[in-house]
């Protein structure tokens, strides 16, 4: 284990004493990388934001007062405090004081309608309309005479009028 840690670079040894100064004896040896990664990483993003604040100001290069302001934005933007407790309390009050709604499904689970649902049928099947040809057959003339086809009264109905149909069609077996 000793040869190991000399092969170490120096950024490596110190995520390993830190781990071991927070009480982390057992972990696995990409975590020191995964630490490195994220070290590099946040130390990129602050450097080039004082790079543009330095600009801004009109400097020459990076002083203590950029890094430090540029430290503070990534803090506050990162980091927010959550509201205090009382504040927390008070909002949770007031939405607990509106009662959830009575359950109207029985036991078991609650499933959407069925035009919610990803396995109805989204599409309908237009059948055109057939209007056959019936020969008219001559009456006597003492029957009533009545129409073949009277006219039906259209009747206002709540249902849509292009409901859907079952179709199937038989499968027929090819030889090749």
């Amino acid at each position: 284990m000793a040869g190991e840690e000399e092969d170490l670079p120096r950024d490596a040894k110190i995520v390993k004493t830190l781990l071991k100064s927070m009480g982390v004896e057992d972990y696995e040896p990409w975590v020191i990388h995964q630490f490195l990664e994220l070290w590099y990483r946040y130390v990129v993003d602050v450097l080039s934001d004082a790079q543009v604040y330095s600009e801004h100001a009109g400097k020459g290069s990076i002083d203590c007062d950029d890094v430090k302001l540029a430290i503070q934005s990534k803090v506050n933007f990162s980091f927010s405090q959550p509201p205090p407790r009382e504040v927390l309390l008070e909002l949770a009050g007031n939405r607990n004081k509106i009662p959830l709604p009575k359950s109207i499904s029985g036991p078991g689970v609650a499933l959407p309608p069925d035009q919610d649902t990803l396995i109805s049928p989204n599409y309908q099947l237009a059948f055109p309309k057939k209007q056959a040809a019936q020969p008219v057959e001559e009456m006597e003339e003492d029957e009533e005479a009545v129409e073949p086809n009277p006219p039906q009264e259209q009747k206002p109905t709540d249902l849509p009028q292009n409901t859907p149909h079952r179709v199937s069609f038989p499968l027929v077996k090819r030889n090749n």
